[in-house]
C-alpha cells in the first residue's frame, strides 16, 4: 500500500481550466472521499491519477514514484466505474479473473500461457477469485454473466475484479449512483467494512453528502476545480471554512440569511422581525454597519410565537418524512427548511399558504463573509 501526492496538479482542456493548483496527500490506508456538484473536477481527477487523462501541469507520486508519465497498467492503481465496465461475453468467475490473468501474461506470449509450466499461475488465480468471491458474497454468481445479475451484484463483481488485483490504490468514481436508496446503503457499508480489513488507500468520488459523512476517514470539497476545505466529516460539517461549503455539506442544505449590523451593535435583516444584539453571538469578527450572511442549520430552527420568534414566513412545503418533518418557508428575502420532529410536526398541522413564527439558537449561529463567503464565526470558535 502507498500514499498518494499531488502537487500543483492543474488539468485544462482546450481553454477550458477544470482543475486549478491542486496540492493534496492522501494517506497510506486512508479512505478519503472527493465531493462537490456536478462539473467541479472530482472525476477528472480520479481520472488523472489512474492515468486516464494527462496532467497539464503539477506532478502525482504513488509513494515515493512520480507516476503521471506512466501508462495505466504500470501504475498499480485499480478504479471502479459508475458504469461497471464489466465484460458482458464473460462470466463473474472470468471478468474478477481478467486482471490477474493480464498481469501474469504480459511478458509471455498468449500460447505460454496454456504450457504446463503455467498450472500453478492458474491455481494462484482460482484461489485468489474464489476468495475475492466469498468477501464479497458472490460465490454462487460466479458461473453467471452480467447479464445475469442485479446492479448490486454488478458492482460487487466490479469490485471484486479491482480487489483481485490486489493494487496499491483503489480509486472508486460514484460507483453507488446507479443503485436504488435501500441498496446503496448496504453496499456503502460493505465497501467501508471491505477498505478497513484489505487496508487499502482509496479514494473515492461522490455528489451525495450522506455517502461522504458516513465513508470518508476525511473529505475533500472541490467547487469549480478548486479545493474549497480537507477535513473530517465532522469537522466539515461543524466548522466549515466557507459559506460554499456550509450550503453544500448537510441535508437539508444550511439556511442564509443577509443581515447587517447597525452601530448600537443590534443584528438586522429584512427577514428578521426583532433585532439580535451582536454580543449575544460571540461574532467578534463583525464591527458596525458590515454585511455579511448569517447562517443557521434546519435542526436549529423550531416553531415559535410571535413574542419571542426572530422569523415570520409562509408555508410552502411540508414534508412528513416518518421520524421527522421538513418545513420549507419563505420570508421576506430568502427561502429556509426547519427541520422538527415528528411529533411537533403532527401538532402544528402546517398547510401550504399558513403564516408561521421561527427562532433560531442563538449559540448555533455561523456568519459568513458579504463577498468572499469566508467564515467569520462558527459557534465551535470557543
Amino acid at each position: 500500500m502507498a500514499p498518494v501526492r499531488l502537487c500543483g496538479v492543474t488539468k485544462k482542456f482546450s481553454q477550458n481550466i477544470v482543475l486549478r493548483d491542486i496540492d493534496l496527500e492522501v494517506a497510506d490506508r486512508e479512505f478519503l472521499v472527493l465531493v462537490g456538484p456536478s462539473g467541479c473536477g472530482k472525476s477528472t481527477l480520479l481520472r488523472l491519477i489512474a492515468g486516464l487523462e494527462e496532467v497539464t501541469n503539477g506532478s502525482i507520486y504513488l509513494g515515493d514514484r512520480q507516476i503521471n508519465h506512466l501508462p495505466p497498467k504500470v501504475r498499480d492503481i485499480a478504479m471502479v466505474f459508475q458504469s461497471y465496465a464489466l465484460y458482458p461475453h464473460m462470466t463473474v468467475y472470468n471478468n474478477i479473473a481478467f486482471g490477474l490473468r493480464r498481469q501474469r501474461s504480459q511478458n509471455s506470449s498468449p500460447l505460454a500461457w496454456f504450457t504446463p509450466k503455467h498450472k500453478k499461475q492458474r491455481a494462484e488465480i482460482d484461489v485468489r477469485v474464489q476468495q475475492v468471491a466469498e468477501s464479497l458474497q458472490i460465490s454462487h454468481l460466479l458461473t453467471r454473466k452480467p447479464k445475469e445479475l442485479s446492479g448490486g451484484q454488478k458492482q460487487r463483481v466490479a469490485l471484486g475484479r479491482a480487489i483481485a488485483r490486489n493494487p496499491q490504490v483503489f480509486l472508486m468514481d460514484e460507483p453507488l449512483s446507479n443503485l436504488d436508496a435501500q441498496l446503496r446503503s448496504d453496499t456503502r457499508s460493505q465497501i467501508v467494512q471491505l477498505q478497513k480489513h484489505l487496508q487499502v488507500t482509496t479514494i473515492y468520488v461522490t455528489h451525495d453528502q450522506v455517502e461522504a459523512m458516513t465513508m470518508g476517514d476525511r473529505i475533500v470539497v472541490l467547487n469549480k476545480g478548486d479545493i474549497q476545505q480537507v477535513d473530517t466529516p465532522l469537522n466539515i460539517y461543524r466548522k466549515p471554512a466557507n459559506q460554499f461549503v456550509a450550503g453544500f455539506m448537510g441535508s437539508p442544505p444550511m439556511n442564509f440569511l443577509p443581515v447587517q449590523v447597525n452601530a448600537n451593535g443590534d443584528l438586522h435583516g429584512e427577514s428578521l422581525i426583532k433585532a439580535i444584539a451582536i454580543h449575544d453571538l460571540s461574532i467578534k469578527e463583525v464591527g458596525c454597519d458590515r454585511k455579511f450572511i448569517l447562517g443557521f442549520r434546519a435542526e436549529d430552527l423550531q416553531p415559535a410565537t410571535s413574542d419571542d420568534a426572530h422569523l415570520e414566513g409562509t408555508v410552502k412545503l411540508v414534508e412528513a418524512l416518518g421520524s421527522e418533518t421538513i418545513v420549507l418557508l419563505k420570508l421576506a428575502d430568502a427561502e429556509i427548511r426547519a427541520r422538527v420532529s415528528a411529533d411537533i410536526g403532527l401538532e402544528q398541522h402546517w398547510q401550504i399558504c399558513d403564516r408561521s413564527f421561527w427562532r433560531f439558537d442563538l449559540n448555533k449561529l455561523y456568519a459568513f463573509d458579504a463577498e468572499s463567503g469566508a467564515t467569520l464565526h462558527h459557534p465551535y470558535n470557543k
